[in-house]
Protein backbone atom coordinates (compact mmCIF):
# COMPACT_ATOMS: atom_id res chain seq x y z
CA UNK A 1 0.00 0.00 0.00
CA UNK A 2 1.35 3.43 -0.83
CA UNK A 3 2.39 5.56 2.13
CA UNK A 4 0.67 8.83 3.02
CA UNK A 5 2.52 12.09 2.61
CA UNK A 6 4.98 12.70 5.41
CA UNK A 7 3.44 16.00 6.52
CA UNK A 8 0.86 15.85 9.30
CA UNK A 9 -2.38 17.58 8.54
CA UNK A 10 -4.38 19.31 11.24
CA UNK A 11 -6.50 16.66 12.94
CA UNK A 12 -9.78 18.24 11.98
CA UNK A 13 -8.86 20.00 8.74
CA UNK A 14 -11.54 19.66 6.13
CA UNK A 15 -14.00 18.18 8.61
CA UNK A 16 -16.66 20.89 8.40
CA UNK A 17 -19.72 19.45 6.72
CA UNK A 18 -20.85 21.05 3.47
CA UNK A 19 -24.03 20.39 1.60
CA UNK A 20 -23.49 17.36 -0.62
CA UNK A 21 -24.78 19.20 -3.66
CA UNK A 22 -21.97 21.78 -3.52
CA UNK A 23 -19.25 19.12 -3.27
CA UNK A 24 -19.32 17.67 -6.75
CA UNK A 25 -16.06 19.36 -7.83
CA UNK A 26 -14.20 18.70 -4.59
CA UNK A 27 -11.47 16.10 -4.14
CA UNK A 28 -11.83 13.28 -1.66
CA UNK A 29 -12.26 14.14 2.01
CA UNK A 30 -8.92 14.75 3.73
CA UNK A 31 -8.69 11.30 5.22
CA UNK A 32 -6.03 8.69 5.77
CA UNK A 33 -7.60 6.71 2.96
CA UNK A 34 -7.34 9.58 0.47
CA UNK A 35 -3.70 10.20 1.43
CA UNK A 36 -2.79 6.52 1.02
CA UNK A 37 -4.93 5.76 -2.03
CA UNK A 38 -3.50 4.31 -5.20
CA UNK A 39 -3.24 6.59 -8.20
CA UNK A 40 -6.55 6.96 -9.99
CA UNK A 41 -7.14 8.44 -13.45
CA UNK A 42 -9.26 11.53 -13.91
CA UNK A 43 -12.47 10.44 -15.58
CA UNK A 44 -14.16 13.04 -17.82
CA UNK A 45 -17.53 14.53 -17.02
CA UNK A 46 -20.48 13.56 -19.16
CA UNK A 47 -20.86 15.90 -22.13
CA UNK A 48 -23.57 15.52 -24.73
CA UNK A 49 -25.78 12.53 -25.39
CA UNK A 50 -24.78 8.93 -24.64
CA UNK A 51 -26.63 5.63 -24.73
CA UNK A 52 -26.40 2.52 -22.57
CA UNK A 53 -28.24 -0.59 -21.54
CA UNK A 54 -28.02 0.60 -17.92
CA UNK A 55 -27.23 3.98 -16.37
CA UNK A 56 -26.09 3.78 -12.74
CA UNK A 57 -26.18 6.87 -10.50
CA UNK A 58 -23.29 6.83 -8.04
CA UNK A 59 -19.77 5.36 -8.13
CA UNK A 60 -19.64 4.03 -4.59
CA UNK A 61 -19.81 0.38 -3.62
CA UNK A 62 -23.50 0.00 -4.56
CA UNK A 63 -23.09 1.55 -7.98
CA UNK A 64 -19.82 -0.18 -8.77
CA UNK A 65 -21.17 -3.56 -7.65
CA UNK A 66 -24.32 -3.12 -9.75
CA UNK A 67 -22.36 -1.96 -12.78
CA UNK A 68 -19.72 -4.69 -12.52
CA UNK A 69 -22.36 -7.41 -12.11
CA UNK A 70 -24.02 -6.23 -15.33
CA UNK A 71 -20.84 -5.54 -17.30
CA UNK A 72 -19.61 -9.06 -16.57
CA UNK A 73 -22.82 -10.28 -18.25
CA UNK A 74 -22.28 -8.21 -21.36
CA UNK A 75 -24.36 -5.12 -20.63
CA UNK A 76 -23.16 -1.67 -21.71
CA UNK A 77 -23.10 0.31 -18.46
CA UNK A 78 -22.50 4.01 -17.81
CA UNK A 79 -21.93 5.21 -14.24
CA UNK A 80 -22.50 8.86 -13.36
CA UNK A 81 -20.69 10.16 -10.27
CA UNK A 82 -21.18 13.65 -8.84
CA UNK A 83 -17.64 13.85 -7.45
CA UNK A 84 -14.97 11.12 -7.65
CA UNK A 85 -15.11 7.33 -7.46
CA UNK A 86 -15.58 6.38 -3.80
CA UNK A 87 -16.03 10.01 -2.72
CA UNK A 88 -18.86 9.32 -0.27
CA UNK A 89 -19.24 6.67 2.42
CA UNK A 90 -17.52 4.01 0.30
CA UNK A 91 -14.21 5.87 0.58
CA UNK A 92 -14.52 7.06 4.19
CA UNK A 93 -15.93 4.18 6.25
CA UNK A 94 -14.24 1.98 8.83
CA UNK A 95 -13.29 -0.58 6.19
CA UNK A 96 -14.79 -3.46 8.16
CA UNK A 97 -16.31 -6.51 6.47
CA UNK A 98 -19.23 -7.00 8.86
CA UNK A 99 -21.58 -9.81 7.93
CA UNK A 100 -25.30 -9.80 8.55
CA UNK A 101 -27.57 -6.77 8.74
CA UNK A 102 -28.19 -3.95 11.18
CA UNK A 103 -31.04 -6.05 12.59
CA UNK A 104 -30.54 -9.65 13.67
CA UNK A 105 -32.19 -12.41 11.67
CA UNK A 106 -34.45 -13.31 14.60
CA UNK A 107 -35.90 -9.80 14.46
CA UNK A 108 -36.28 -10.05 10.68
CA UNK A 109 -38.30 -13.22 11.23
CA UNK A 110 -40.54 -11.63 13.86
CA UNK A 111 -41.22 -8.63 11.64
CA UNK A 112 -41.47 -10.20 8.19
CA UNK A 113 -41.98 -13.92 8.69
CA UNK A 114 -40.06 -17.16 8.30
CA UNK A 115 -39.74 -17.06 4.51
CA UNK A 116 -38.23 -13.57 4.54
CA UNK A 117 -35.80 -14.51 7.29
CA UNK A 118 -34.74 -17.60 5.34
CA UNK A 119 -34.14 -15.59 2.17
CA UNK A 120 -32.16 -12.84 3.92
CA UNK A 121 -30.38 -15.34 6.13
CA UNK A 122 -29.12 -17.27 3.14
CA UNK A 123 -27.56 -14.07 1.78
CA UNK A 124 -26.25 -12.67 5.07
CA UNK A 125 -22.59 -13.51 4.39
CA UNK A 126 -22.60 -13.11 0.62
CA UNK A 127 -21.43 -9.49 0.55
CA UNK A 128 -18.08 -10.40 2.07
CA UNK A 129 -17.75 -13.29 -0.36
CA UNK A 130 -18.33 -10.93 -3.29
CA UNK A 131 -15.61 -8.61 -2.03
CA UNK A 132 -13.11 -11.46 -1.80
CA UNK A 133 -14.12 -12.81 -5.21
CA UNK A 134 -13.47 -9.46 -6.85
CA UNK A 135 -10.22 -8.87 -5.02
CA UNK A 136 -9.00 -12.24 -6.28
CA UNK A 137 -10.40 -12.02 -9.82
CA UNK A 138 -9.22 -8.47 -10.53
CA UNK A 139 -6.08 -8.48 -8.36
CA UNK A 140 -7.24 -5.51 -6.27
CA UNK A 141 -4.62 -4.32 -3.79
CA UNK A 142 -6.64 -3.09 -0.79
CA UNK A 143 -4.93 -4.62 2.27
CA UNK A 144 -7.45 -7.38 2.91
CA UNK A 145 -7.09 -8.96 6.34
CA UNK A 146 -9.29 -11.67 7.83
CA UNK A 147 -11.26 -11.76 11.05
CA UNK A 148 -13.89 -9.52 12.61
CA UNK A 149 -14.82 -9.36 16.29
CA UNK A 150 -17.97 -8.20 18.07
CA UNK A 151 -16.92 -7.20 21.60
CA UNK A 152 -19.20 -7.42 24.66
CA UNK A 153 -18.83 -4.98 27.54
CA UNK A 154 -21.35 -6.68 29.85
CA UNK A 155 -23.28 -9.89 30.41
CA UNK A 156 -26.35 -8.67 28.53
CA UNK A 157 -24.29 -8.03 25.41
CA UNK A 158 -22.53 -11.37 25.76
CA UNK A 159 -25.88 -13.12 25.97
CA UNK A 160 -26.91 -11.34 22.77
CA UNK A 161 -23.80 -12.63 20.99
CA UNK A 162 -24.59 -16.18 22.07
CA UNK A 163 -28.09 -15.76 20.62
CA UNK A 164 -26.53 -14.51 17.39
CA UNK A 165 -24.43 -17.67 17.13
CA UNK A 166 -27.58 -19.77 17.41
CA UNK A 167 -29.45 -17.59 14.93
CA UNK A 168 -26.67 -17.62 12.32
CA UNK A 169 -26.27 -21.39 12.68
CA UNK A 170 -29.92 -21.83 11.61
CA UNK A 171 -28.92 -20.41 8.23
CA UNK A 172 -25.70 -22.39 7.87
CA UNK A 173 -23.32 -19.68 9.08
CA UNK A 174 -21.20 -21.45 11.66
CA UNK A 175 -17.68 -20.15 10.99
CA UNK A 176 -17.70 -18.24 14.27
CA UNK A 177 -16.11 -18.61 17.69
CA UNK A 178 -17.23 -17.30 21.06
CA UNK A 179 -14.45 -15.57 22.99
CA UNK A 180 -14.09 -15.28 26.74
CA UNK A 181 -12.38 -12.54 28.76
CA UNK A 182 -8.94 -13.95 27.99
CA UNK A 183 -9.24 -15.08 24.37
CA UNK A 184 -10.69 -11.75 23.24
CA UNK A 185 -7.39 -10.17 24.25
CA UNK A 186 -5.83 -11.81 21.21
CA UNK A 187 -7.95 -9.42 19.17
CA UNK A 188 -8.12 -6.39 21.47
CA UNK A 189 -5.71 -6.29 24.38
CA UNK A 190 -7.83 -4.16 26.70
CA UNK A 191 -9.58 -4.51 30.04
CA UNK A 192 -12.90 -3.31 28.59
CA UNK A 193 -14.46 -6.53 27.39
CA UNK A 194 -15.80 -9.62 29.12
CA UNK A 195 -15.90 -11.60 25.87
CA UNK A 196 -16.94 -11.46 22.26
CA UNK A 197 -17.65 -13.24 19.03
CA UNK A 198 -15.08 -13.87 16.30
CA UNK A 199 -16.55 -13.99 12.81
CA UNK A 200 -13.89 -15.80 10.80
CA UNK A 201 -15.54 -14.62 7.57
CA UNK A 202 -15.32 -11.01 8.70
CA UNK A 203 -12.29 -8.87 8.03
CA UNK A 204 -11.17 -5.45 6.88
CA UNK A 205 -9.87 -3.58 3.85
CA UNK A 206 -8.70 -0.17 2.69
CA UNK A 207 -12.15 0.81 1.40
CA UNK A 208 -11.15 3.57 -1.00
CA UNK A 209 -8.57 1.35 -2.68
CA UNK A 210 -11.23 -1.36 -2.97
CA UNK A 211 -13.58 1.09 -4.70
CA UNK A 212 -10.83 2.35 -7.00
CA UNK A 213 -9.90 -1.23 -7.89
CA UNK A 214 -13.50 -2.10 -8.66
CA UNK A 215 -13.75 0.96 -10.90
CA UNK A 216 -10.73 -0.23 -12.90
CA UNK A 217 -12.27 -3.71 -13.06
CA UNK A 218 -15.51 -2.24 -14.41
CA UNK A 219 -13.69 -0.31 -17.10
CA UNK A 220 -11.82 -3.48 -18.02
CA UNK A 221 -15.23 -5.05 -18.67
CA UNK A 222 -16.25 -2.20 -20.98
CA UNK A 223 -18.05 -0.03 -18.43
CA UNK A 224 -17.78 3.76 -18.53
CA UNK A 225 -17.52 6.09 -15.52
CA UNK A 226 -18.12 9.82 -15.75
CA UNK A 227 -16.95 11.75 -12.69
CA UNK A 228 -18.04 15.32 -11.83
CA UNK A 229 -21.39 14.46 -13.41
CA UNK A 230 -24.09 15.25 -10.87
CA UNK A 231 -27.50 13.95 -11.86
CA UNK A 232 -30.11 16.70 -11.78
CA UNK A 233 -33.17 14.72 -12.84
CA UNK A 234 -34.39 11.43 -14.25
CA UNK A 235 -37.22 11.06 -16.75
CA UNK A 236 -38.94 7.67 -16.64
CA UNK A 237 -40.74 5.84 -19.38
CA UNK A 238 -40.02 2.99 -21.76
CA UNK A 239 -36.49 4.29 -22.20
CA UNK A 240 -35.48 6.52 -19.27
CA UNK A 241 -33.24 9.55 -19.64
CA UNK A 242 -30.78 10.67 -16.96
CA UNK A 243 -29.77 14.33 -17.11
CA UNK A 244 -26.64 16.02 -15.79
CA UNK A 245 -25.73 19.68 -16.15
CA UNK A 246 -23.92 19.07 -19.41
CA UNK A 247 -25.28 15.85 -20.85
CA UNK A 248 -27.80 13.06 -20.84
CA UNK A 249 -27.79 9.27 -20.89
CA UNK A 250 -30.57 7.33 -22.61
CA UNK A 251 -30.81 3.86 -21.14
CA UNK A 252 -32.98 0.78 -20.98
CA UNK A 253 -32.69 0.82 -17.18
CA UNK A 254 -31.64 3.28 -14.49
CA UNK A 255 -30.32 2.35 -11.05
CA UNK A 256 -30.07 4.98 -8.28
CA UNK A 257 -27.18 4.18 -5.92
CA UNK A 258 -26.49 7.57 -4.35
CA UNK A 259 -27.51 6.44 -0.86
CA UNK A 260 -26.87 9.28 1.66
CA UNK A 261 -25.41 11.46 -1.10
CA UNK A 262 -28.15 11.15 -3.72
CA UNK A 263 -29.27 14.71 -3.01
CA UNK A 264 -32.30 15.96 -4.96
CA UNK A 265 -31.76 13.76 -8.01
CA UNK A 266 -34.65 11.41 -7.12
CA UNK A 267 -37.14 13.31 -4.90
CA UNK A 268 -39.26 10.20 -4.27
CA UNK A 269 -36.43 8.61 -2.28
CA UNK A 270 -35.43 11.51 -0.02
CA UNK A 271 -37.95 10.83 2.75
CA UNK A 272 -37.14 7.11 2.92
CA UNK A 273 -33.68 7.47 4.46
CA UNK A 274 -31.93 9.78 6.89
CA UNK A 275 -28.26 10.73 6.57
CA UNK A 276 -26.23 9.92 9.68
CA UNK A 277 -22.61 10.96 10.08
CA UNK A 278 -19.93 8.84 11.69
CA UNK A 279 -16.36 9.86 12.40
CA UNK A 280 -12.92 8.24 12.21
CA UNK A 281 -9.49 9.24 13.51
CA UNK A 282 -6.14 7.77 12.49
CA UNK A 283 -3.13 7.87 14.78
CA UNK A 284 0.43 8.36 13.69
CA UNK A 285 2.17 5.03 12.84
CA UNK A 286 2.54 3.14 16.12
CA UNK A 287 5.18 0.68 14.98
CA UNK A 288 4.80 -3.04 14.44
CA UNK A 289 5.53 -4.01 18.05
CA UNK A 290 2.90 -1.72 19.54
CA UNK A 291 0.35 -2.71 16.91
CA UNK A 292 0.86 -6.40 17.67
CA UNK A 293 0.64 -5.78 21.41
CA UNK A 294 -2.64 -3.88 21.14
CA UNK A 295 -4.29 -6.09 18.51
CA UNK A 296 -2.25 -9.32 18.22
CA UNK A 297 -4.46 -11.17 15.72
CA UNK A 298 -4.87 -8.25 13.33
CA UNK A 299 -8.67 -8.53 13.32
CA UNK A 300 -11.06 -5.59 13.29
CA UNK A 301 -13.30 -4.93 16.28
CA UNK A 302 -16.64 -3.28 16.96
CA UNK A 303 -18.33 -3.20 20.34
CA UNK A 304 -21.98 -4.00 21.01
CA UNK A 305 -23.13 -0.62 22.28
CA UNK A 306 -25.99 1.19 20.56
CA UNK A 307 -23.57 4.03 19.77
CA UNK A 308 -20.70 1.72 19.04
CA UNK A 309 -16.94 2.13 18.72
CA UNK A 310 -15.09 0.33 15.91
CA UNK A 311 -11.39 0.10 15.18
CA UNK A 312 -8.56 -1.75 13.47
CA UNK A 313 -4.91 -1.45 12.54
CA UNK A 314 -3.97 -0.14 9.11
CA UNK A 315 -1.32 -1.73 6.92
CA UNK A 316 1.24 0.81 8.21
CA UNK A 317 0.31 0.19 11.86
CA UNK A 318 -1.92 3.16 12.57
CA UNK A 319 -4.94 2.67 14.79
CA UNK A 320 -8.05 3.67 12.84
CA UNK A 321 -10.70 4.37 15.47
CA UNK A 322 -14.28 5.24 14.59
CA UNK A 323 -17.53 5.95 16.32
CA UNK A 324 -20.04 8.61 17.12
CA UNK A 325 -23.21 9.13 15.14
CA UNK A 326 -24.95 12.41 14.39
CA UNK A 327 -28.48 12.15 13.01
CA UNK A 328 -29.02 14.43 10.06
CA UNK A 329 -25.47 14.09 8.79
CA UNK A 330 -23.70 17.04 10.43
CA UNK A 331 -20.10 16.84 11.61
CA UNK A 332 -18.81 17.65 15.13
CA UNK A 333 -16.69 20.78 15.37
CA UNK A 334 -13.77 18.74 16.73
CA UNK A 335 -13.75 15.08 15.71
CA UNK A 336 -10.57 14.28 17.60
CA UNK A 337 -11.93 15.70 20.86
CA UNK A 338 -15.02 13.56 20.45
CA UNK A 339 -13.27 10.25 19.69
CA UNK A 340 -10.00 10.46 21.63
CA UNK A 341 -11.64 9.68 25.03
CA UNK A 342 -13.13 6.50 23.54
CA UNK A 343 -9.76 5.47 22.11
CA UNK A 344 -8.03 6.27 25.43
CA UNK A 345 -10.56 4.20 27.36
CA UNK A 346 -9.87 1.27 25.04
CA UNK A 347 -6.08 1.56 24.90
CA UNK A 348 -4.78 3.78 27.74
CA UNK A 349 -1.14 3.40 26.69
CA UNK A 350 -1.77 5.41 23.51
CA UNK A 351 -4.15 7.94 25.08
CA UNK A 352 -1.97 10.88 24.07
CA UNK A 353 -0.55 9.63 20.79
CA UNK A 354 -0.72 12.21 17.97
CA UNK A 355 -3.70 12.01 15.65
CA UNK A 356 -2.69 12.50 12.02
CA UNK A 357 -6.14 12.40 10.39
CA UNK A 358 -9.75 12.98 11.39
CA UNK A 359 -12.71 12.86 9.05
CA UNK A 360 -16.44 12.32 8.80
CA UNK A 361 -18.85 10.76 6.34
CA UNK A 362 -22.55 10.00 6.03
CA UNK A 363 -24.36 6.70 5.78
CA UNK A 364 -28.08 6.29 5.12
CA UNK A 365 -30.39 4.96 7.81
CA UNK A 366 -33.81 3.42 7.16
CA UNK A 367 -36.55 3.45 9.76
CA UNK A 368 -36.51 -0.37 9.90
CA UNK A 369 -32.67 -0.54 9.78
CA UNK A 370 -33.08 -3.04 6.91
CA UNK A 371 -31.67 -2.13 3.46
CA UNK A 372 -34.31 -0.91 1.05
CA UNK A 373 -34.15 -2.27 -2.51
CA UNK A 374 -36.97 -1.57 -4.90
CA UNK A 375 -38.31 0.04 -8.06
CA UNK A 376 -39.89 3.38 -8.89
CA UNK A 377 -41.07 2.05 -12.21
CA UNK A 378 -40.56 -0.96 -14.42
CA UNK A 379 -37.16 0.31 -15.57
CA UNK A 380 -36.01 2.35 -12.56
CA UNK A 381 -34.32 0.50 -9.66
CA UNK A 382 -32.83 1.82 -6.44
CA UNK A 383 -30.94 0.62 -3.38
CA UNK A 384 -30.09 2.47 -0.18
CA UNK A 385 -30.25 2.43 3.62
CA UNK A 386 -27.62 -0.09 4.74
CA UNK A 387 -27.79 1.45 8.22
CA UNK A 388 -24.15 0.96 9.14
CA UNK A 389 -23.49 -2.35 7.36
CA UNK A 390 -22.64 -0.81 4.03
CA UNK A 391 -19.31 -2.38 3.09
CA UNK A 392 -20.81 -5.83 2.65
CA UNK A 393 -24.48 -5.14 1.96
CA UNK A 394 -23.74 -2.70 -0.87
CA UNK A 395 -21.93 -5.44 -2.72
CA UNK A 396 -24.82 -7.84 -2.20
CA UNK A 397 -27.40 -5.25 -3.28
CA UNK A 398 -25.51 -4.50 -6.48
CA UNK A 399 -25.44 -8.17 -7.39
CA UNK A 400 -29.17 -8.57 -6.68
CA UNK A 401 -30.16 -5.61 -8.83
CA UNK A 402 -27.90 -6.84 -11.60
CA UNK A 403 -29.58 -10.23 -11.41
CA UNK A 404 -33.03 -8.63 -11.51
CA UNK A 405 -32.26 -6.58 -14.61
CA UNK A 406 -30.95 -9.76 -16.18
CA UNK A 407 -34.29 -11.49 -15.51
CA UNK A 408 -33.32 -13.37 -12.32
CA UNK A 409 -35.63 -11.60 -9.87
CA UNK A 410 -36.21 -14.00 -6.97
CA UNK A 411 -33.44 -12.81 -4.67
CA UNK A 412 -34.05 -9.13 -5.41
CA UNK A 413 -37.75 -9.62 -4.67
CA UNK A 414 -36.89 -11.03 -1.24
CA UNK A 415 -35.71 -7.53 -0.27
CA UNK A 416 -38.11 -5.52 -2.44
CA UNK A 417 -41.11 -7.25 -0.83
CA UNK A 418 -40.18 -6.05 2.67
CA UNK A 419 -42.37 -3.18 3.83
CA UNK A 420 -40.34 -0.02 4.31
CA UNK A 421 -41.61 3.17 5.88
CA UNK A 422 -40.80 6.87 5.72
CA UNK A 423 -39.52 8.46 8.93
CA UNK A 424 -42.35 9.75 11.10
CA UNK A 425 -42.72 13.51 11.15
CA UNK A 426 -41.25 13.96 7.68
CA UNK A 427 -37.90 15.63 7.01
CA UNK A 428 -38.43 18.27 9.72
CA UNK A 429 -39.01 15.91 12.65
CA UNK A 430 -37.08 12.78 11.69
CA UNK A 431 -33.86 13.99 13.35
CA UNK A 432 -35.27 15.02 16.78
CA UNK A 433 -37.43 11.91 16.96
CA UNK A 434 -34.45 9.69 16.12
CA UNK A 435 -32.32 11.48 18.72
CA UNK A 436 -34.97 10.77 21.36
CA UNK A 437 -34.90 7.09 20.39
CA UNK A 438 -31.11 7.09 20.60
CA UNK A 439 -31.20 8.58 24.11
CA UNK A 440 -33.63 5.87 25.16
CA UNK A 441 -31.37 3.03 24.03
CA UNK A 442 -28.25 4.64 25.50
CA UNK A 443 -30.03 5.12 28.81
CA UNK A 444 -30.98 1.43 28.81
CA UNK A 445 -27.32 0.51 28.24
CA UNK A 446 -26.17 2.64 31.16
CA UNK A 447 -28.74 0.95 33.36
CA UNK A 448 -27.67 -2.48 32.13
CA UNK A 449 -31.09 -3.22 30.62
Amino acid sequence: MSSPANHRMSADAGAVQRDELTMRDMPHAKSYYAESAHASPARPALAGRESAHVCVIGAGFSGLSTALTLAERGYRVIVLEAARVGWGASGRNGGQIVNGYSRDLDEVEKRYGEAAAKALGDMAFEGGDIIRERIARYDIDCDLREGGVFAALNKRQMAGLKERVTSWARFGHSDVELLDEQTIRQHSNTDLYIGGLLDKRGGHVHPLNLALGEAVALEGQGGIIHEHSRVIRVEGGARPVVYTEHGQVHADYVVACGNAYLGHAVPALRHRVMPVSTQVIATEPLGAATARRLMPAGSCVEDCNYMLDYYRMSADNRLLFGGGSVYGGTTPANITAKLRPHMARTFPEIADVPIDYAWSGNFALTLTRIPHLGQLGERFYFTHGYSGHGVTTTHLAGRLIGEAINGERARFEAFAALRNYPFPGGRMLRVPLSVLGSWYYQAREKLGL
